[in-house]
Formats: structure tokens, sequence, C-alpha cells
């Protein structure tokens, strides 16, 4: 056997052999610091159930309270929760006026504002300024930055991921969600919805795709699937049961909005707390983590 056919033999051989991976699982509560009622269900899910990550909204009315409760239980993985929309900016309205209304509210409308940041150019070095700003009451904090998502996703916003990711090594910003889960898998699962879950797929698909190479070329970390888009408000025990045992991918992160005394949040505080659930992701070979143990 010439030398280069041992080589080619070989390589063949190594890899056949299984890698032995651990299949990893990030279970994240958004929302973290927006009401009493979310911080409590984030931390009975951490203590009681499956929960090992949540995201920090830093201009929340409890967020106060949520940076104490994330001091108190340092196992717990907190990355911040970027909010562009559907809420307060940390700059006052004077300092970026083409974002906010007088009041300091960004706008309640998803798409509207979307397509104002992308095609208005003032936004941009606005958009910028009050992004960097989040980023540093987070630092305030003193808390470790497990990763950074967004609120409704606006951090995927082509404008907005330019700019995380040129403001990434001064914050150390080493994971950002990329919103992907398989709308074949969501639909057996869960066929309600059916137009605004393909059209989601298609946009949000979209987006992935672009922050991929973006993240990638930068050394920026990603989970292969997030799942929670398709299912806002409906991540249940009954669909993480369906869920779990479907998932192909190595390193996963479920997110979703546990909350007290919240329709919605209360069911899917519920589902963070089932047995059955912790079973399932043992049964399937999930090691439970955060992004801040790799």
């Amino acid at each position: 056997m010439t030398n280069s056919t041992s080589k080619s033999v070989e390589t063949r051989l190594i890899a056949s052999l299984p890698t032995n991976n651990p299949r990893r699982i990030i279970i994240n509560g958004d929302d973290f610091g927006f009401s009493n009622g979310v911080n409590q269900a984030i931390i009975k899910a951490h203590e009681e159930g499956v929960l090992t990550s949540t995201s920090l909204m830093v201009t929340g009315d409890a967020v106060e309270q949520a940076i104490d409760l994330a001091r108190a239980y340092p196992h717990l993985g907190v990355g911040l929760h970027l909010v562009l929309v559907c809420g307060k900016s940390a700059l006052s309205p004077k300092e970026i006026p083409d974002l906010v209304d007088a009041k300091g509210n960004f706008s309640d409308n998803p798409t509207k504002a979307g397509l104002r940041y992308q095609f208005h150019q003032a936004t941009h070095e606005q958009l910028y300024q009050e992004i960097r700003a989040q980023l540093e009451k987070f630092r305030a904090t003193g808390l470790p930055l497990s990763h950074v998502d967004g609120h409704l996703h606006m951090h995927v916003h082509p404008v907005v991921m330019g700019i995380l990711v040129d403001l990434a090594p001064e914050f150390g910003i080493s994971f950002i969600r990329l919103p992907a889960e398989e709308l074949s898998i969501n639909l057996k699962l869960n066929n309600k919805g059916l137009v605004t879950k393909i059209i989601w797929s298609i946009v949000f698909g979209r987006l992935r795709r672009y922050s991929e190479k973006l993240l990638k070329s930068k050394g920026i970390g990603f989970a292969d699937r997030v799942y929670g888009l398709l299912q806002t408000g409906g991540m249940t025990e009954e669909y993480l049961l369906g869920l779990i045992p479907q998932i192909s991918a190595d390193l996963v992160e479920i997110y979703s909005h546990p909350a007290m005394m919240i329709d919605g949040g209360e069911a899917e505080l519920a589902a963070y707390l089932s047995s059955q659930v912790r079973s399932v992701i043992n049964e399937y070979g999930f090691e439970l983590c955060n992004f801040r143990q790799f």
C-alpha cells in the first residue's frame, strides 16, 4: 500500500468514527426585567425546572429586581434582550428623535419600524448610539454577558446586526441568537396560523442566511437551531414533548416567555417546570447548559 493510499484509508476511518460530542440545549426565558411576574417565573423555572438562560431588558420596568435576582443565581446565564421596538429606550428622546416618541417609546409596529431603520438614513447613527447605550447599561450591572438577542427579533435586522457585530469586540459579544426552526416540524405539532408561519419562515430564513456569513467571518457563535418564533406564546409542555424528539441538531436553543399571571406565560412556565420535559431532554441525549459555558 502506498503512503498516499494509507493516508486516504486512515482519513476515511477517522471520519467514520463517532465524535462523542455532547448534544447541548439552552433553555431561555425572554423579557427578564419586564415585570415582577416575569422575573419570578424565570427564577422559578431556573430553580425548579430546566431553564438555564435568560435575556435581560435593561430598560424594563422591573430591571433592578431582575439584576438583583441574577446576582443571587450565578449559574443562570444572562444575555441582553435588545429593545428597539415595543418598549422603552435607554437614551432620551432628544438624543434619538427618529427612533422614539416624546416619552421615549419605540414604535409598536415592528414592520414599520424595520422599514424605517432600513431606509431612513438618519436612524442609523441613532440606532448605533442606542444599541451602545443598552450594552453599556448591561455592562454596568457587572453581570457576565452570555449572549445577545432582541425583542421581537429586531436584532437580526441587517442594520442592527451590523452594529452589533461592530460593537462585539468592545462588549464581549460571543453569541447572538439567529432564529432557525423547521416549518414542517412546527406544522405537524400545531398548524394554526399557517400563512403567518410561512411568511415568518421565509423572512427570518433569509435574515439568518445573511447573518450566518457575517457572524462566522467575525468569530461570533450561534446555535444550530433556535425554537420559539413559530410557536410564540404557545411553547407548552405538550408542544415541547412533541418537538424535542424531532430535533436533529446538536447545539440548540429553545426560548419562550414564562410569566406569572399572564395569559400564555403561565403555560410556558409550566412547560419549563415539567418533569416530563426534563425526562425527554435527558432521553434524547441533551445536556442542559447556557452560552456562557462555552
